[in-house]
C-alpha cells in the first residue's frame, strides 16, 4: 500500500492522534517536514492519501512553500486521492479551491463545544454525533470552496469543518494529544494572555483542566472522522 503523507508545518503541530490512528490500523505514512525546509512532492498519485496539519502561519502569508502546496491539493483532488485538512491544513484546501481565507471575528484557542450540521454528509462524517468538545487554536477561518458541504460549527467560527466527496476540511483540532496541549498553551501562553478579552479564549488553566478526560474524548471523535476519510485512500 503507498504510504499516507502528513505535511508538518511547525514542529510542535505534527500528526499528533492521527499517527497513532494510522499504526494502529497498520497504514503506512510518511511524514514531510515543511518546517525542516523538506520538498513538497509534485505527484499526488505516489501517496494514497494526503494530509495537512496545523501551524502558525496564515496560507495568505507569502512564504515559498504555500504555492506547491496548493498546486498539490488541486492535483490530489483531481486524481481522486483523498485530501484532509486540520486548521491551516483546512485553510489550504479552501484556498486551493478558490475559497477566501479571512480573520475570524474572535480568535478561538482552548476547548469549545461544536454543533453538527443537520444534514445527511454530516450525519455520515461524524457518525450520528450531534455535538462534542473540540480543541481550537485560530485567529481565521475559511469560507467554504463550491462543491462543498458545511458539516460542523462552534458559535464563535461558522464553518468549522466541510467534506467534498472524500476530502475533509476542518477548522478545529481533532488530532491532539495531551502532551500537545500542553505543549501548545505553555509555549503560547503570551498570545492566549495576548488573546484574553475574546470570549472564545481560555486561561492555561482551563486549557489543561482535566485534560485527559478531554483528550480522551475528542480521540474518539477523530475515530469517526479519521475512519471514515480512511475508507477513501487510493491503494
Amino acid at each position: 500500500m503507498k504510504p499516507v503523507a502528513v505535511f508538518r508545518h511547525i514542529a510542535t503541530e505534527g500528526a499528533g492522534y492521527f499517527a497513532d490512528f494510522l499504526t494502529e490500523q497498520d497504514i503506512p505514512y510518511l511524514l514531510i517536514k515543511i518546517d525542516e525546509d523538506e520538498t513538497i512532492p509534485t505527484n499526488p498519485l505516489d501517496y494514497s492519501g494526503l494530509v495537512f496539519m496545523g501551524g502558525s502561519m496564515s496560507v495568505n502569508d507569502n512564504l515559498p512553500w504555500i504555492s506547491d502546496s496548493l498546486n498539490l491539493i488541486r492535483a490530489a483532488i483531481a486524481a481522486d486521492v483523498p485530501v484532509l485538512g486540520h486548521c491551516l491544513g483546512g485553510q489550504l484546501i479552501s484556498k486551493a479551491l478558490g475559497a477566501v481565507v479571512k480573520l475570524n471575528p474572535v480568535k478561538e484557542i482552548g476547548w469549545g463545544n461544536v454543533t453538527t450540521t443537520n444534514n445527511d454528509v454530516a450525519r455520515a462524517w461524524f457518525d450520528g454525533l450531534q455535538q462534542y468538545d473540540s480543541f481550537h487554536w485560530h485567529g481565521e477561518t475559511f469560507e467554504l470552496p463550491e462543491g462543498a458541504v458545511h458539516i460542523l460549527k462552534s458559535a464563535y467560527c461558522e464553518n468549522q469543518a466541510y467534506a467534498i466527496g472524500k476530502h475533509l476540511a476542518l477548522q478545529c483540532h481533532v488530532e491532539m494529544t495531551a502532551e500537545m496541549v500542553k505543549t501548545w498553551s505553555e509555549n503560547g501562553i503570551a498570545e492566549i494572555n495576548a488573546a484574553s478579552v475574546s470570549p472564545a479564549v481560555q486561561t492555561l488553566v482551563e486549557i489543561q483542566s482535566e485534560l485527559d478526560e478531554k483528550v480522551t474524548h475528542l480521540n474518539r471523535v477523530a475515530d469517526r472522522l479519521y475512519s471514515r476519510w480512511l475508507k477513501g485512500l487510493k491503494c
